[in-house]
């Protein structure tokens, strides 16, 4: 693997981090940010969310490696350094739903090639949640998986919600799926929006964090999704709601203030998940990962205590 630009300064991650470009089967370039303490325990896997980075979650790592384990992040394809879908590289666009696993098939086979150790659990933001429930159902080899904010559904309102399939669905035929949806447009969340009443975190410095690195680091940003994302997204939301469970221990955070995703799908899904939990996060904005101290490390311990506890029959990995 070729090493790729790393933005370590930006980053807050642990000491000896490093960057890796992929390839994946239908030939596009993602970038993994990888994170390894001496004589690492395990592994986590970790899948942003959209609009999200490699560097975003240097905070993430950190708590990981002190707890004793390696974390892989990744630039799903279409976001972060990773090779844009569109020539217009501010809009979050993906072909379908289902290329982002072959991002995972590279993922999985850099951690191989890396000989990052086992077991491995699954940390899992908004879409990457979303991206990762479809992998768990196809089978990814982790022992168990812990959620923030999971994009199981996006919060719209129930007089938009026809609208949106019915826009999204029509921009297909009649090409014009690379536009921005109604009130979306190129200029990313973070760098637009003031600190006050944000959806995303509760925490001012780690709002300024966010801040700091997309304008040291334009190339890392993301404005709106296009129509042609939309629904893809709606259609494969609606395709997982209709399927069971996985076997495979959950855990899943959502914050008392979430204002992105869909909520009562978080709490329709964890009633009916076994070996699975919904813990609530009082006061917590969308991203728990990069919200006060306390609560991201509430969510770190969690999904700690989650993989080294896996009764040895619920375990899927040897």
């Amino acid at each position: 693997m070729d090493r790729a630009p790393f933005f370590t300064e930006v980053s807050r991650g642990p000491e000896g981090g490093a960057a890796y470009w992929l390839t994946t089967e239908d030939g596009l370039k993602i970038r993994i940010g990888v994170w390894a303490p001496e004589d690492p325990k395990g592994t986590f896997l970790v899948f942003p969310g959209r609009t999200e980075y490699v560097e975003k979650y240097g905070v993430t790592a950190a708590m990981l490696a002190k707890c004793g384990y390696a974390s892989v992040a990744v630039d799903w394809r279409g976001q972060g350094l990773a090779e844009r879908m569109l020539q217009n590289r501010a809009t979050g666009h993906v072909l379908s739903f289902a290329d982002y696993q072959k991002d995972i098939t590279a993922i999985l086979a850099a951690v191989e090639e890396l000989g990052l150790p086992k077991p491995l659990g699954l940390v899992a933001h908004s879409m990457g949640g979303c991206i990762g429930m479809r992998a768990l159902h196809q089978g990814l080899p982790v022992q168990a998986v812990t959620f923030t904010g999971p994009m199981w559904g996006i919060r719209i309102t129930p007089p938009l919600r026809p609208v949106a399939w019915g826009l999204s669905t029509l921009s297909r035929p009649l090409r014009f799926g690379h536009i921005y949806p109604p009130g979306q447009v190129a200029e990313t969340y973070v760098l637009r929006a003031p600190f006050e009443d944000n959806t995303l975190t509760s925490d001012p410095e780690m709002f300024q964090l966010m801040k700091d690195q997309l304008e040291a680091h334009p190339d890392l940003a993301l404005g709106g999704p296009s129509l042609h994302w939309l629904n893809e997204a709606l259609y494969e939301m609606r395709s997982l709601a209709a399927l069971p469970s996985p076997s495979v221990p959950a855990l899943t955070f959502v914050g008392s203030n979430e204002r992105i995703v869909d909520v009562p799908r978080i709490h329709a899904r964890m009633a009916a998940w076994p070996n699975g939990r919904l813990e609530v996060i009082d006061g917590g904005e969308h991203e728990l990962l990069v919200e006060r101290k306390d609560l991201r490390e509430r969510v770190i311990e969690g999904a700690v205590a989650l993989l080294e506890h896996v009764p040895e029959d619920l375990a899927t990995v040897a």
